[in-house]
């Protein structure tokens, strides 16, 4: 599937949007952890913990780095620029990574023909590859990736670096391969932790919960679930099950629906990719258990935000894939254009400590925060 659009919100504006629901957000979270840890309940029948969200995005930083990029890329022939953008699904979390994309390339002037944006119908790792292939046989000078398999992306990405290809890691890092030294998305650890943190608050400490997963080799996945599990140590939460729905959102409801059945003892699910929050809300809903399990989940798809007004869903980590699209297309443009050395001195004063991820941030939404942060996605062009 081969979508190609543009769009005429403006960064700016994002980015004061942006600025001011961080500071929002920062003023609102000051003590709000400790207040609210042990105000849950761990009975099957408690209400749920309102939980105060933190909208947090890394905005600030990434468009001093893109400007920088923008100003060594002045008056410089991108004439020759043929990038992708390469995601692991076609879900709704990643439209807004689709119009970052493609409004950076519109703001770099490059020609929409030659900026791809290619989500896999079904999630499958063939049709991911198949892709890979169409671009190498067109000419791409690189492309950004959220690989499904990052094992069987490793040999493909050694082939096209070996052939000039820039390859640009996003959403989940890809260790030990040829695009292993930068990566741009949420730090996933972070978000993970973040994940927990909420879960341990909602059930006041004690329960068990079930994780519900796309992929259990991924590196965003297994680096969330390690923040997630990490965030629960020294409570009384145990992790019962971590269920693979193999990116199939129908599989995680059925997944869901099953644990709940034989788990009655469950009060807690975490889902880690952008479908799994609807698909175990709606689990939960068939089951009337809305009051007694509770949910939090990963990403802002349109029905996610849904839940969350309604109360099913007690809070979604939120990542800003838009900014995943637009400083990628910067990113790739820069190491075609400049070079990967050049590239990489203007990108280093932006790097995370580890030295290789240049976060696009991590944030909570609440119900609380639910308008603020669709306002946001208004601003964007993506709500």
């Amino acid at each position: 599937m081969m979508i190609r659009s543009r769009r005429s919100r403006t960064v700016i504006a994002a980015t004061a949007v942006l600025i001011s629901l961080a500071a929002a957000g920062c003023s609102k979270n000051s003590g709000s952890s400790s207040s609210s840890a042990g105000s849950g309940s761990s009975s099957p029948s408690a209400a749920p913990v309102a939980l105060s969200g933190s909208v947090t995005f890394n905005q600030t930083s990434l468009a001093k780095l893109d400007a920088a990029l923008k100003a060594d890329l002045a008056g410089k022939d991108l004439s020759k620029v043929d990038i992708a953008m390469v995601v692991n699904v076609a879900a709704d979390y990643w439209k807004a990574g689709q119009v970052g994309f493609l409004k950076g390339c519109s703001d770099l002037g490059i020609a929409k023909s030659k900026c791809t944006y290619f989500a896999p119908p079904n999630g499958k790792l063939t049709e991911q590859n198949s892709e890979l292939e169409t671009l190498r046989s067109q000419g791409v000078t690189g492309y950004s990736i959220s690989a499904i398999d990052p094992t069987s992306a490793a040999g493909t990405i050694h082939t096209d670096v070996q052939k000039g290809i820039d390859v640009l890691a996003i959403d989940s890092p890809l260790p030990g391969t040829d695009a292993a030294s930068l990566y741009l998305g949420t730090p996933n650890y972070t978000a993970g932790f973040q994940a927990g943190t909420a879960m341990k608050q909602v059930l006041g400490g004690k329960g068990k919960v079930a994780i519900l997963v796309g992929s259990l080799t991924a590196s965003n996945a297994t680096q969330r679930i390690a923040g997630f599990e990490a965030a629960l140590k020294g409570t009384q939460i145990t992790v019962a099950q971590k269920v693979n729905d193999n990116l199939q959102a129908s599989t995680a409801t059925s997944d869901a629906e099953t644990i709940l059945a034989n788990n009655p003892d469950v009060t807690g699910l975490y889902g880690v990719y952008s479908y799994d929050g609807p698909a175990l809300a709606q689990a939960v809903t068939s089951a009337g258990k809305t009051a007694s399990v509770h949910i939090v989940s990963d990403d802002s798809d349109a029905q996610t935000l849904k839940f969350i007004q309604s109360g099913v869903i007690s809070g979604t980590v939120v990542q800003m894939p838009y900014q995943q699209g637009y400083t990628g297309a910067y990113l790739l443009a820069a190491e075609k254009v400049l070079g990967k050395a050049k590239t990489m001195a203007i990108v280093k004063p932006y790097l995370e400590k580890d030295g290789s991820t240049l976060s696009s941030g991590v944030g909570l939404v609440t119900k609380s925060d639910l308008s603020a942060y669709q306002s946001l996605e208004s601003q964007l062009g993506i709500g």
